[in-house]
Order: structure tokens, then sequence, then C-alpha cells
């Protein structure tokens, strides 16, 4: 049977922005379409098209938006056994956006710049597909290797983005999936930043469905409250905050840009690593389940290499990843980071999120 697109709550949408905080944006919806045959392409298309109406896109904007989803599905049929695309909102500083995530276990390129080239194709075509991807896109990246298949991601904003954004030090790739099945999804993330202080919430409330969803969003709510605190004071207040909810596992991790340093504290089984050119060190939570049992709440600091990344993830993608195994990888953006992530370790029967963050500047793109 082939499988299904659909439209699924996949987080919690935007909130209020906080003054002197640049706010992450976050996605309430995320569009996951799977590309395996021609028949598909249009499909994707059609599908996309309601959600750009739904966000006021205009014309203009619909018919670009519609040439990255079409070029980047035909390129899933044409050099891929089996694709899927992901597509979510954004909203910057009051613009709003889609970001397209294209990704696949075909052969890969050795080469991925060449291809980028218009009139350069494998199966006889004009070859001008990701050429006119990169033409329509503010923000283009993509990580390819022979054996390793392809994650392609393409960034449009429905307008010109300030140029007063407030300071956001790191840039953010997430992926937040119901498990096959729900349209609400139990997992949740939420990011707050200054000059000063980078701080990031994952969560992943019990079970699944809409009272994990719940769990989550009262999660992400406390964490906006009290977000200025220490980290192990944030995952207090969210652990006595959740009582009333089933329980989540959460884990808060804070970039301190001054002093150079990571600091995190967790309940459960919410994983996160720091990953530098000199290895990977992954950080400790302890045991328990916020809002019912957690016998240790500890805060523990680690150094931070500003050419470094961070990745946090949930129990639903499994833990037997390093990105070593991509050569080349940590230098793309975080989204593509997470796609690759999320399509290689995502276990299929639970909830999952997978959420990347480094220092704006590092990673490759376009404009934007």
């Amino acid at each position: 049977r082939r499988p299904r697109a659909g439209l699924v709550d996949a987080g919690r949408g935007p909130g209020a922005g906080h003054k002197g905080y640049g706010h992450e944006m976050e996605m309430k919806k995320i569009l996951r379409i799977p590309v395996e045959e021609p028949s598909q392409v249009g499909e994707a298309r059609r599908l996309t098209v309601p959600l750009c109406r739904l966000m006021r896109f205009s014309e203009v904007d619909i018919g670009r938006i519609s040439l990255i989803v079409t070029e980047a599905a035909t390129n899933l049929v044409k050099h891929a056994a089996a694709g899927e695309l992901l597509i979510r909102t954004l909203e910057c500083g009051g613009v709003l956006g889609l970001e397209i995530l294209a990704t696949d276990r075909g052969p890969g390129m050795a080469n991925p710049a060449r291809f980028l080239q218009d009139g350069v194709s494998t199966t006889g075509s004009p070859g001008t597909g990701l050429g006119a991807i990169v033409r329509a896109s503010a923000k283009f990246d993509l990580f390819s290797s022979p054996g390793q298949g392809t994650v392609m991601m393409s960034r449009y904003w429905a307008g010109r983005l300030p140029r007063d954004l407030p300071a956001r030090p790191l840039e953010i790739g997430a992926i937040c999936l119901p498990i096959p099945g729900e349209e609400s999804c139990g997992d949740g993330w939420a990011v707050e930043q200054d000059r000063q202080r980078s701080v990031v919430l994952a969560c992943d409330g019990l079970g699944h469905g809409l009272d994990a969803a719940k769990a989550s969003l009262e999660a992400e709510r406390l964490f906006r409250i009290h977000r200025t605190r220490p980290v192990a004071e944030i995952v207090e207040m969210v652990h006595a905050g959740l009582c009333s909810t089933r329980g989540a596992a959460i884990g808060v991790l804070e970039v301190d840009h001054v002093d150079a340093v990571v600091r995190f504290c967790g309940i459960g089984n919410i994983a996160a690593r720091i990953i530098t050119a000199s290895g990977e060190r992954h950080l400790v939570s302890h045991n328990g389940i916020a809002g019912q049992e957690a016998r240790k709440i500890q805060q523990f600091t680690y150094p931070w290499d500003d050419g470094g990344l961070v990745v946090v993830h949930s129990d639903g993608i499994a833990t037997r990843w390093s990105l070593a195994d991509y050569p080349g990888l940590p230098r793309r953006h975080p989204s593509v980071v997470a796609g690759v992530l999320n399509r290689d370790f995502r276990r299929g029967h639970d909830d999952s999120l997978v959420l990347v963050a480094k220092s704006r500047g590092r990673g490759a793109g376009n404009r934007g």
C-alpha cells in the first residue's frame, strides 16, 4: 500500500515574542508527503497550495513554492527508490515562510555542486531542477554522498525579513513528527535566545496522542515563563507544573555565549550531544518523569566551541548515530543535519523529535 501524505500537528505554533529575546517561531503543522512514484509529484503540489493559501501567500509566492515542491518531488522520483517531503511553516519578524525538506536513500552524489549547475543531468532531462530550486529559494542547502542518499533544504519567505531582528546567535533546525496514524504529536520543543544565552527545551509527553501533546504543550508554556532562570530551576518549575498532566521527559539546554559553556539538565529519556571537530560528547540526563517523579535534578556544564553544534532528540530517534559517519554533514544547515538523523534513525513506532543548533554564519546557504 502506498504511504499516505498528511498534514499533522507537530508543534505548538508561534507564541508571543519577548522583549530582548529572539523567539524561535515553531511550526504549527508539518506536511509529510511520501514520494515514491510520478503521480505523487502532482499530489505534493496539490497538498502544498492549500497550506500556502491558508497562510495568505500571494499568487506569485504560491507559484514559486509550487515550483520548488514540484522540482524537489520530481528529483525524488527520478533519482531515489523512495523519498519524502517534509514541509513546515516558519515565521520570523512577522514574515511567514515555508521550509521544504526533501530526503531520500538513493545513490547520492559524489560532487553535489556540479548538479546545481543548469544542464547537468544523469537521466537525460534538461538538468534545470536543482538550479531552479536554488534560484527560487531564500536559503538553500544540501547534503549528498555516494551510498548515503541526499537531503535537500529550501526556505522561502513571503516578504523581506526585517533588518532589526532580535539577536539569535544559534540557527535552529528541527523535525517533530507524531507516530504514524496519529495527528497530534506528544513531542515538542521551544527556543529562546538573546545575545548572552540561547536556551532550548525538548520534551516528550508520556505515551502519544492528544494527552501526550497536552503535557508537551504545558511544558513549553512553563519553559517560556521561566526562561530567564538557570537551567536546573527551569526544569524544577516545569517538573512541578506538569503534575496535572500525564508527565513528560524533558531536557533544558543552555548555550552561554559569554562564558563559552553549555549547561544541561534533564529528566528522563531526552538525549543531547555536543559535536565539535574533536569529537562528540554525550550529555547526562537523570531518570524520571517530569510531573511524576524526579529523584535528582542536576545541572551539568560542558565546554562550548563556537564552531560546534548541539543535537537534542527524544527516544523516537535511535541513539546509535555518529555524525562522523557523514563526512561534511556538520558543516551543513541544522535543518539538513536534522533531516539526515530523522531519515536514518527515526524508529517509526513513537513520536519523534530531533533538534539541531549551531552558530549562525557557519552553515551553507545562498541568501536569507
